[in-house]
């Protein structure tokens, strides 16, 4: 664009402005419009910056008669058209050829919100196209393998609602990459190598190629065929990639390795294993994926499959890698969270401190906002940091409906002096007030009461209402009965706050998310909720039944 051309659209671009600002325009605005309509003159910002300041300074002398005029006779300007922003997930590359997708975690535990995310969102892609989900297991590494792991995902992905079309364990398939990975030997597609791991290091850094890179084929079946005998560390089998790649640990990585440790499905049978990435596309192929959702932390593994799929002449899946993960005050390392349990830091792997699955649905967190906010995070490649109040938020509405109770905690225990005979009624109130058809709650209402501690008044004056009971206050820290009416306690602007019979009560063990416990009692009504039923005590929050023992009932407070 010649300076003639540029300066008629700076000039262009200031009427505009000026006609729909009073006739003034501004510099920022003029530029920062060249611009986002223009990106290929970004680079000219240093040019473009002191000719809009020209250009601006010459409209802002003209009438906004005369402004719109000029704007006319340079064909005017409609603004373009805003672009809906895509909501959903983005459609899959090449879905009419069929859709095939897998989900593989690692038995080192049981899931985390981390993989919830990918769980969903591949259900989400084989429900939409109507292809097929595979559940993988990936064992190959004995010593992270966690047994009783294998039915926790299985009953993690149940609770979330993924439901699998067919299942794999990688343990039960290590014939299958025996002959693979003498495929890849015959092939020329993979070597074995007895470096030690450092001395190879020290050639894969530098770009050498190993010693044992251009072996013959006798030679490379015949160690491959000694391996299981070898000590361990003693060979690895290596895919051939680019001894120049500029991503050193892509260079010749380690396809098989030899593993000194009893796997729990297999026992000692096994000695040689296979890595990762030589297991997952060797799946990948055989299984028919077609693509594949990772994390963005996999673009290295991806480019190092590759390499095989090439050399053996499979076509690739389609990847989509996607941004991390991250969930405020909760760490979701398998490791650290199992560390933490051996050492008796955490109950269990629902403890409700941990982002496990087990332990946010412990807490009453139901599985349809988990659902939901995977769904609305996608698989955006910018990283995501989920917040408990999004979760919460989510969750509320699906819990909206809950029956509701009262609860004391922090229970104090209450006499009310001078509280009149005709006072002492039996309170209805509804389970749900937006549901009269599930019936009545019923408190009988008397002197001994317990309500929360936190609601006593450090003001003998201030007047408290006993919901749908009657008003008090507290003098010399000993409850007093004062008036009986909803009226006179709006007069005295009563905070409504809630109490359980002392004779009517059940002992309520509420454990926090920080792990901590609060005691108290709640309406007897309660204790009819079944275990796994969501409640909401009334301004305290919502909360999970976990166990209910000869009178006692234990919650897991999920949120407000």
């Amino acid at each position: 664009m010649d300076n003639d051309d540029l300066q008629q659209l700076v000039l262009k671009y200031a009427l505009v402005n000026a006609t729909g600002h009073s006739g003034q325009a501004q510099n920022g605005a003029v530029m920062g419009m060249v611009m986002a309509n223009h990106p290929e003159l970004r680079s000219q910002g240093k040019k473009i910056g002191p000719l809009t300041g020209q250009v601006v300074a010459q409209v802002n002398q003209m009438s906004l008669e005369v402004q719109q005029q000029k704007l006319e006779e340079l064909g005017g300007y409609q603004a373009p058209e805003k672009k809906e922003e895509e909501k959903g997930l983005p459609e899959l590359p090449n879905a009419d050829k069929g859709v095939v997708l897998r989900f593989a975690p690692n038995p080192s535990g049981p899931l985390h919100i981390g993989h919830a995310r990918a769980a969903v969102l591949n259900q989400e892609y084989q429900e939409r196209y109507g292809g097929k989900l595979i559940l993988r297991v990936e064992d190959t590494d004995p010593r992270r393998v966690y047994p009783p792991a294998y039915d926790m995902i299985r009953e993690d992905l149940t609770w979330l609602g993924v439901k699998w079309q067919e299942e794999v364990v990688q343990s039960q398939r290590l014939e299958i990459y025996y002959q693979m990975a003498e495929e890849a030997i015959r092939k020329g597609a993979a070597y074995m190598c007895t470096c030690p791991g450092d001395e190879f290091k020290k050639l894969k850094d530098t770009g050498e190629a190993c010693p044992h890179r251009e072996m013959t084929l006798e030679e490379n079946l015949e160690l491959w065929e000694k391996m299981p005998i070898l000590k361990e560390g003693g060979a690895v089998l290596r895919v051939k990639t680019d001894l120049e790649h500029k991503n050193p640990a892509i260079r010749d990585w380690v396809a098989m390795r030899i593993v000194d440790y009893p796997h729990p499905q297999l026992g000692e049978e096994y000695r040689v294993y296979p890595m990762m990435n030589f297991s997952v596309a060797v799946d990948d192929h055989l299984l028919g994926v077609t693509h594949v959702l990772r994390g963005k932390d996999h673009l290295a593994n991806t480019e190092k499959q590759g390499y095989l799929y090439r050399h053996l002449g499979w076509e690739e899946p389609h990847y989509t890698h996607y941004g991390r993960l991250k969930m405020e005050d909760v760490a979701l390392s398998t490791s650290q969270a199992k560390q933490g349990i051996e050492d008796g830091e955490y109950t269990g792997w629902d403890d409700p401190r941990l982002g496990t699955i087990r332990a946010i649905a412990r807490r009453g967190i139901q599985a349809e906002s988990i659902r939901e906010l995977m769904n609305e995070i996608g698989v955006k490649n910018a990283d995501t940091t989920v917040s408990w109040k999004k979760i919460y938020g989510l969750n509320r509405n699906l819990l909206e409906e809950v029956n509701r109770y009262f609860l004391a905690t922090p229970a104090r225990q209450i006499r009310i002096r001078n509280l009149p005979e005709e006072a002492k009624i039996l309170v209805e109130r509804p389970l749900h007030p937006d549901h009269p058809e599930r019936g009545m709650r019923k408190l009988r209402f008397e002197d001994r009461l317990y309500i929360p501690s936190t609601d006593i008044p450090s003001d003998p004056e201030k007047v408290v209402r006993l919901m749908d009971a009657v008003n008090i206050t507290f003098q010399d820290g000993e409850a007093v009965y004062h008036s009986s009416s909803l009226e006179e306690a709006r007069e005295h602007h009563a905070p409504a706050i809630q109490w359980v019979p002392m004779r009517e009560k059940k002992l309520v063990e509420l454990v926090m998310p920080d792990g901590s416990v609060r005691n108290g009692y709640a309406e007897a009504d309660t204790y009819q909720q079944k275990e796994g039923d969501v409640v909401q005590f009334e301004r305290v929050g919502f909360a999970r039944l976990d166990e209910k023992y000869l009178g006692k009932m234990t919650f897991y407070f999920a949120h407000k």
